[in-house]
């Protein structure tokens, strides 16, 4: 089985007044006769391309409301997908009713600080991305400026690829690349200066556009998540050491130190890596939001 093949997630529940879509590593999407969308988290987690057969309580609700929190916040950068939070009860808080969209091919992702993948390939190349950068950086190393780091959109279960500009450009087309592009960039900016009054430094960030019914660029997905960015904490940011993070490195740390595989099915998290993780998740939510989970 490949890495996701949904090894780890039950079957999506059944909705009155909702037809199910598909599941993916930590959603399930319903649509209604009105083609709006049903956009229900659950408390899924993943690594590695794996989902796992352990969850970490009100992940589901806590990336939910964030997404919320920052749409609302950044709205007038850019419009977002949602049209209510009013959903059925048994998914109150985990869902949101959302628009169509007709999803760009790529996954735009934003950088200020050099970690992870993009050390890798700065690594090897002083570069990410086709983002020229200067020598002697190291892990956690902040940028000259933010660089827009694209990746294709794989496969549930396979690797997103990193590519450069001129490769989204092929894909997405030139005009849409460069909005993107922009538009990407200014999200992060104005988000990472927002987490930095909260005493977080964004490290890095994905977002997801598609086009509405009108033609309209769309933020869509999730937004500034712990599962799609890197929060750190900004007192233990020190160039060359990894800082303490609000994600789900817990679960990476002991699954890499477990003597797991990764090829075959993941083991069960114990409870104190699921009770750490979870404190992390709300955590993030209270120092962003200001609000207790």
């Amino acid at each position: 089985m490949s890495g996701f093949g949904l090894a780890g997630a039950p079957p999506a529940p059944s909705i009155h007044g909702w037809q199910h879509l598909r599941t993916g590593k930590v959603r399930d999407l319903y649509t209604n006769n009105k083609e709006e969308i049903l956009l229900v988290t659950s408390d899924r987690i993943s690594a590695f391309d794996w989902v796992l057969p352990s969850e970490i309580p009100n992940k589901g609700a806590i990336l939910t409301q964030l997404s919320l929190f920052w749409f609302e916040l950044l709205e007038d950068l850019v419009p977002n997908h949602i049209i209510s939070d009013e959903v059925p009860a048994e998914f109150s808080d985990r869902a949101v009713i959302v628009k169509p969209l007709e999803m760009f091919a790529i996954e735009c992702v934003a950088r200020g600080y050099l970690t992870g993948s993009g050390l890798t390939e700065y690594k090897s190349s002083q570069a990410v991305c086709g983002n020229l950068l200067p020598a002697g950086l190291v892990d956690g190393s902040q940028l000259p400026e933010t660089i827009f780091t694209p990746a294709t959109k794989a496969e549930i279960g396979d690797h997103d690829i990193n590519i450069d500009y001129a490769t989204a450009a092929k894909i997405v087309g030139n005009a849409d690349a460069e909005q993107l592009r922009d538009l990407t960039v200014k999200l992060y900016d104005t988000a990472s200066e927002f987490a930095n009054s909260r005493g977080i430094i964004l490290a890095d960030t994905k977002f997801e556009f598609g086009r509405d019914a009108k033609g309209v660029i769309t933020l869509g997905d999730e937004a500034l998540t712990p599962d799609s960015s890197r929060f750190w904490e900004a007192t233990s940011w020190n160039p060359g050491s990894a800082p303490a993070s609000f994600d789900k490195q817990f679960v990476r740390d002991f699954l890499t130190s477990s003597g797991w595989d990764k090829k075959s099915p993941p083991p069960e998290l114990p409870a104190e890596i699921i009770e750490k993780t979870a404190a992390r998740y709300e955590e993030a939510f209270f120092r962003i939001t200001g609000n207790k989970f």
